[in-house]
């Protein structure tokens, strides 16, 4: 007798007979009729797991063609989304092949039939570092002729840049341009991207899988991309020891928490993700302003619960976004705040945000009788924030190190503070617990050949991988040579981790130490300064197989890449030959930046 699900699935054998004749429609029937429930998932998977189920691919006129998922990323998240898109795709029966920007040329957008983009935007509405050469070929260089080929864009970025997503517009409205057909309108996620990406790849499956709707029943709907993927574990604050001297314009911190219990796991490279609470005296201002209760109940994504709980601990309430200012505009509606998000004002959008919050907002545009649901409704979730792991784990097993700058400035006539590094500079106490989960970074990894020697190039707080970086190959005994040139602004109160580079220098395991301390003379010196004057080693360095890391701002970052640039052609290479080069060492793995 065959049980329910048997013939469920024999049902859908008599619906396939475009794809199987009718011998194997027997032989397969025959096969089903024999399992029960529990073994037709079994078989299923295996029939999957070899390949079977994959093999339909998307027809483009005659033509047997496959997807290209194109990512470029800066921090791995776009790279983790395009492997779970092709894995998806392969399990309704489309293949999919994932490239990455920095290797995939303009030329090869002529042959791939469907492309399906994922980016992320970097900095002030840049590319990240991989897609850089691509997208100035597709916005500056003359553009393929793309007729008949398809695409879509998810792009990735944070609503409080002016230039939101605008890496993913570029490539959109690129493609467009070249006369190939949107498979879908473009995508756009903020910081929170996990829901919006997932209802992307659904839309994405269904465009691509209409003509296989009876093959595609078969498998079930895309596993969301829930947060609870990457999962928070709970850390206890055990020391935190104040490492910028007396007398320093800036207020540096290293925090040691304690990880045992939760059993976090991490590798030198990655950062530290967590969420904040809010600062007391911003809610209670917010709240004055507001002219609202406290207690008043709100609807969240976490429940019912008080204003004053989701104003704390669930929502962004300093940053400005232009989600947040066209909501606010149109309750409001206030004249200035419309045009500032005109077309017009595009440019000046992030100008005349900058410095601003939203208390400025709410006291210079008052609205009478807001109603606590309609402001919660204008302000996005609170977002993580990262920071760069500081230790190893082969060297503080059951602890994660952070290096953290307190933030803190005047604008507008106020004083301002960082949402999250004040609160793990003094608002978190000792012993108190806080959920964090690791942030995977696989785009900054030491090399595996433990006899490779690396340069490491930091300023300020940029400096904290490379402490795990040494930690790390202390423990493993590598025998590769280190180099760091750090920069930050007084020697006598800016020397981040002093103690523990010269420890390094002493007994060999730092080869060569080269600092810039930018405010100790007359005229300002940064590290890309000292790369520049030291560019015959540096490049000796990198002829000997040397990996290339940077971490630090996003400026800084540029300016280091400049620096090399002028680095190689001060070794007799063009310009030309130095940005090969450098995008030869990118393709290599030898040169990765942690830019912020």
């Amino acid at each position: 007798m065959v049980n329910n699900y048997a013939g469920g699935a024999m049902d859908l054998i008599y619906q396939t007979d475009f794809l199987l004749d009718s011998r194997k429609q027997e032989d397969l029937q025959r096969f089903a009729e024999g399992l029960n429930r529990e073994q037709l998932l079994w078989a299923s998977g295996f029939l999957t797991g070899i390949g079977i189920t994959a093999t339909t691919q998307i027809r483009a006129g005659s033509a047997e063609v496959c997807v290209t998922v194109l990512f470029g990323t800066e921090t791995g998240n776009a790279k983790s989304l395009a492997s779970a898109l092709a894995t998806r795709l392969s399990a309704v029966g489309v293949q999919a092949i994932v490239q990455d920007m920095l290797t995939y040329g303009r030329a090869k957008l002529r042959r791939d039939h469907v492309v399906l983009v994922i980016v992320s935007t970097h900095g002030d509405g840049e590319p990240p570092d991989s897609a850089r050469v691509l997208h100035a070929a597709l916005t500056k260089g003359q553009i393929p002729d793309l007729r008949g080929k398809r695409f879509a864009v998810l792009a990735l970025g944070d609503a409080s840049y002016p230039r939101f997503c605008q890496a993913g517009k570029d490539f959109d409205t690129a493609l467009a341009a070249a006369g190939a057909t949107r498979l879908l309108p473009r995508t756009d996620c903020d910081v929170d991207y996990e829901e919006i990406a997932t209802h992307w790849m659904e839309q994405i499956i269904g465009a691509l899988a209409t003509n296989n709707a009876t093959q595609t029943a078969m498998f079930p709907a895309p596993t969301p991309l829930a947060k609870s993927d990457h999962i928070s574990l709970p850390a206890n604050l055990v020391e935190r020891v104040k490492l910028s001297g007396h007398g320093s314009s800036r207020e540096v911190w290293h925090l040691e928490l304690d990880t045992d219990e939760s059993d976090l796991h991490y590798t030198p490279g990655d950062s530290i993700s967590l969420v904040p609470g809010n600062a007391p005296q911003i809610v209670e201002e917010l709240l004055d302003r507001l002219e609202l209760d406290h207690l008043a109940s709100v609807q969240t994504q976490h429940g019912e619960i008080p204003l004053v709980e989701a104003l704390t601990s669930r929502y962004e309430i300093t940053r400005i976004t232009r989600p947040f200012l066209e909501c606010y505009a149109q309750l409001s509606e206030a004249k200035v705040l419309h045009s500032m998000l005109s077309e017009e004002s595009a440019n000046d959008f992030g100008e005349w945000t900058y410095g601003r919050e939203i208390i400025d907002i709410i006291g210079q545009y008052p609205i009478k009788g807001l109603c606590a649901q309609s402001f919660i409704d204008c302000l996005r979730p609170l977002p993580a924030r990262r920071y760069s792991i500081a230790s190893s784990i082969m060297s503080s097993p059951g602890e994660v190190h952070l290096t953290v700058a307190a933030v803190r400035y005047s604008s507008h006539g106020r004083e301002r503070i960082g949402v999250a590094s004040t609160f793990l500079a003094e608002r978190l106490a000792v012993g108190r617990s806080i959920p964090m989960r690791v942030e995977v970074n696989t785009e900054f990894r030491l090399p595996e050949n433990l006899g490779q020697p690396l340069i490491m190039v930091a300023a300020g707080t940029g400096v904290a991988p490379f402490r795990a970086f040494l930690q790390e190959r202390e423990a493993l005994g590598a025998t590769g040579r280190n180099w760091l040139i750090f920069g930050d602004r007084h020697l006598s109160t800016d020397f981040l981790y002093q103690r523990e580079w010269l420890r390094w220098l002493k007994d060999g395991r730092l080869t060569r130490l080269d600092v810039a301390f930018s405010r100790d003379q007359e005229h300002k010196v940064y590290v890309q300064d000292r790369l520049r004057e030291r560019a015959a080693d540096i490049y000796a360095w990198l002829e000997e197989g040397a990996a290339f890391y940077v971490c630090g701002a996003e400026a800084m970052g540029r300016a280091i890449q400049q620096a090399l640039i002028d680095a190689l052609r001060s070794a007799g290479r063009t310009q030309e030959q130095a940005e090969k080069y450098i995008l030869t060492l990118k393709q290599e793995g030898r040169y990765q930046r942690d830019v912020y």
